[in-house]
């Protein structure tokens, strides 16, 4: 049962990497572009260094304050009792220089079984000038974001735990400007994550010692926004996570951490109309896809199959109408565009004496989907009770993307020794 993780861990690789749809070998050029698109983005912008510095790859971690936002269940294999952090991430700076993310968060351990932790997430879009329709200037503002979060974290078993957490977030784009006769309003959010982790401190790679990890998370299960009464409803970010770790344990200096996260939006897909395509025989009132208002747990159930998928053209380049009126959708392509929906962030990390970390990661989003492509590359320094985290994000997309040269640090106040399994900062 020691090498279990480890074939689960490769066995998810294999999926990702040759699972394709059958038949006609549909590829991410034969898709148009549909990205999904939600209300308050901020909500899952990653908020720590150390999974910055990893690709995003933070939901199989080993346990830290940050687990808060990543997987609050991991909370319960902690060796550190208590820990507190402080993150600050510039955001966008390829575009603006006033809009950033601040992220406060902790937890702490009542006894072996249960944790309790909490988060302070707060988002400034930086100063904005409202104009009218003839460009006069109405006001400037400062519009911003912020999300609380409450964490609990339970110990089912010797590996296993479960995390809960509750938020409540609160969006105030507009600062209550009445545009075109209609007043705007702050978007007001209630939601939950759910998470699960199974945690092996005795796993092996041949002769070699390790600590292999699995979890998965469901995050920001909430209420639909809107800004006025007359707008539409939107979909916060919603997503599930798999998340894979192993902790190869070399020496009592030298350990290396592998990890590997899929992630996905439980978000409906929008579906192809002619301004999707842009082009061809479309007609301006057609509709292929299925319907995105729904409701929250419809709409989560909905995103795992409702790909519209690409439309099929004749050689003369037009879109294909079948004789009831629909329209012809390339065979496999549904499959393959529910597979782009899935993005991929992996990455490594080198631990010295528990002192010293550097590490590196990849993700990797279709470019159908938002084409976020990115490298990552960080460090940490600690120091008895005190960590700085640093992390860099280099663009691969093929395009200047507005995440490039993303910085993001953190400082971490390590307080006594819990009864979990993992060091703090690992």
């Amino acid at each position: 049962m020691k090498n279990t993780g480890l074939i689960l861990f490769f066995s998810i690789i294999s999926f990702i990497t040759f699972a394709q749809p059958t038949g006609s070998g549909v590829t991410d050029n034969d898709l148009q572009l549909n990205t999904i698109t939600t209300a308050l983005p901020f909500m899952s912008i990653t908020p720590d260094s150390r999974a910055g510095g990893m690709g995003d790859a933070g939901t199989a971690l080993s346990p830290s304050s940050s687990s808060v936002y990543w997987n609050t269940s991991a909370l319960s294999f902690s060796k550190t009792k208590s820990e507190v952090s402080l993150s600050y991430v510039p955001w966008l700076r390829q575009l603006t220089n006033d809009i950033h993310l601040s992220y406060l968060s902790g937890y702490v351990q009542l006894n072996k079984i249960h944790t309790i932790g909490g988060a302070l997430r707060f988002f400034s879009l930086g100063e904005i000038t409202f104009t009218d329709a003839s460009g006069n200037v109405i006001r400037d503002d400062k519009p911003s974001e912020f999300e609380l979060t409450g964490a609990y974290a339970f110990k089912l078993a010797d590996k296993l735990s479960i995390g809960l957490n509750g938020k409540f977030a609160y969006s105030n784009l507009t600062g209550g400007l009445t545009v075109g006769g209609v007043n705007t309003k702050p978007g007001v959010v209630g939601a939950a994550d759910l998470s699960f982790t199974y945690f092996n401190d005795d796993a092996k790679i041949g002769k070699l010692d390790g600590v292999y990890t699995f979890a998965a998370t469901f995050n920001n299960i909430g209420n639909k926004v809107a800004y006025s009464e007359l707008s539409q409803r939107d979909f916060i970010p919603m997503n599930m996570k798999i998340g894979n770790s192993f902790k190869a344990e070399f020496d009592r200096y030298n350990h290396v951490t592998f990890a590997l996260d899929l992630q996905k939006l439980l978000v409906p897909t929008p579906g192809i109309t002619k301004s999707t395509v842009g082009y061809g025989s479309l007609p301006s009132d057609a509709f292929i896809g299925r319907p995105s208002d729904v409701g929250v747990i419809s709409g989560m159930i909905q995103s795992f199959y409702d790909a519209p998928g690409a439309l099929a053209k004749d050689e003369d380049g037009n879109f294909i109408q079948n004789t009831d009126g629909s329209f012809e959708i390339v065979k496999g392509s549904r499959f393959k565009e529910e597979l782009t929906e899935i993005n991929i962030a992996a990455g490594v990390e080198w631990w010295y004496n528990d002192v010293f970390a550097v590490r590196s990661g990849v993700f990797i989003e279709s470019k159908n989907k938002g084409n976020r492509q990115f490298l990552n590359f960080g460090a940490s320094l600690k120091y008895n009770m005190f960590a700085f985290d640093f992390s860099y994000l280099a663009s691969i997309s093929g395009r200047q993307s507005p995440l490039a040269n993303t910085l993001r640090f953190t400082i971490r106040l390590y307080l006594g020794q819990g009864g979990g399994s993992t060091s703090a900062g690992e």
